[in-house]
């Protein structure tokens, strides 16, 4: 089945909303998520011929309303019992109040949703993936990716989060302050998975994934919105805007990943980066100073540059060490060996990666190999370089890095034609 992008963005983009419709009425986590795939297939196959009508969102929640009775009725008819939805709300008050189909009574539930799979009750792997899928919209096998594990395993994980939200009998609400600040973390740290997941998918064909970013920085204005006091959340809202202002010049007229040191910095889209400089401007001199924060700096630093020599690459280091202090992990000591090697030289930097093989992590991870091919490469080790970007080709699970690393590669196998550039694609 073919469907059209913009009917297949429309529904990613509704998705959540129409979820937290459902939940908010009826309650029960999976019968209602069965009920919204079914209304999204349904809108898959006919959306793309007859065009969405007026009003997509209440469309959806209509049709996925229909199936959840039809499902209670099924039950009914197997069992010869009452469903427990249907003892909350007679079938005639599901079809009834399913007339959420005029444009004035739309209420979006998306971040009261959010907040909900962030349960104190969810362990914080949990907490996380059950959000990727319910909020994000992400298939199973990209949240396992994204946590380099087994479909099979995430989705145990997902249904047995799906199940504990489900005898926590928790309602769909907004927690008040106190609890909402306790769970903020974990939205905070969701929200972030989901936009790197649209910026550079874990698996396909294509690149990014933009309704999945839109989503994410829309959701975040909205937490912002809320929360306007919040430093960390201002950050990630900053280092967003900041990053997703490249993506006009992330890709090639094939869709092929143009690292950041190649891109036509004329087609990053300098509203996000105007807005993105003043949010972190203002948030930065007040409150205590996070890892969202320190990255979006980072972010600022690189869309501030004329042109890729004019990169302040010294405070980009400095900047890498505070947020290595404040929140080890492997990826950013990674990406600190970059700029450790713009500053000190390609083989300090190469010192710094020979750190993390032991990591298991990152032994094997295609990014590792790819920054230390670029390291051997501005080294002049051209025949190692070659041979560990066509390693990290295999590796890659995304379709557009995987060319752009084997292009490298069969670039050093034919003889350099010209200095290295830095080969993450910003």
């Amino acid at each position: 089945m073919t469907v059209d992008h913009r009917v297949e963005d429309l529904l990613r983009a509704l998705a959540p909303q129409v979820l937290g419709a459902l939940l908010r009425r009826y309650g029960t986590f999976d019968a209602c998520e069965d009920a919204v795939q079914e209304a999204l297939l349904a809108a898959a196959l006919q959306w793309p011929a007859e065009g969405p009508p007026d009003n997509p969102r209440g469309w959806l929640v209509t049709v996925a309303s229909r199936k959840l009775v039809d499902q209670v009725r099924s039950e009914q008819a197997r069992r010869r019992r009452e469903d427990r939805i249907a003892l909350a709300t007679p079938q005639a008050e599901l079809l009834s109040r399913a007339a959420d189909a005029g444009p004035g009574t739309d209420r979006d539930d998306s971040l009261a949703l959010l907040f909900l799979c962030c349960h104190p009750a969810l362990s914080t792997p949990s907490r996380i993936a059950l959000t990727l899928r319910a909020v994000g919209g992400l298939t199973t096998a990209q949240v396992a990716a994204a946590f380099l594990v087994p479909e099979a395993t995430m989705a145990q994980r997902i249904s047995r989060a799906k199940q504990t939200i489900r005898t926590s009998g928790t309602a769909l609400r907004m927690p008040e302050e106190a609890e909402r600040g306790r769970r903020l973390g974990e939205v905070l740290h969701v929200l972030y998975l989901i936009f790197n997941e649209g910026y550079t998918t874990t698996d396909g064909a294509d690149l990014t994934a933009p309704a999945l970013s839109a989503e994410a920085i829309r959701l975040t204005r909205l937490l912002h919105r809320l929360l306007p006091d919040d430093t960390e959340t201002a950050g990630l809202l900053a280092l967003m805007l900041l990053t997703d202002a490249r993506r006009p010049a992330r890709t090639g007229p094939g869709g092929d990943l143009v690292p950041l040191a190649e891109q036509d910095r004329g087609r990053w889209d300098r509203r996000l980066v105007t807005e993105g400089i003043e949010l972190i401007g203002k948030t930065l001199p007040r409150g205590r100073t996070g890892p969202y924060q320190v990255q979006a700096a980072i972010a600022a630093v690189h869309d501030e540059a004329e042109h890729v020599e004019a990169t302040d690459w010294p405070q980009i280091l400095a900047l890498y060490e505070l947020l290595e202090h404040l929140a080890p992990n492997p990826m950013v000591t990674l990406n600190r060996a970059v700029a450790v090697a713009m500053v000190h030289g390609p083989a300090a930097g190469l010192d710094l990666l020979a750190t993390l093989r032991s990591d298991k992590r990152m032994a094997r991870h295609h990014r590792l190999l790819a920054t230390g091919a670029h390291l051997m490469e501005m080294l002049g080790r051209h025949d190692a370089a070659a041979d560990a970007y066509r390693e990290a080709a295999r590796r890659a699970t995304s379709a557009p890095e995987r060319r752009h690393l084997a292009a490298r590669a069969a670039r050093l196998a034919r003889g350099p034609s010209r200095p290295a550039t830095p080969t993450g694609d910003g």
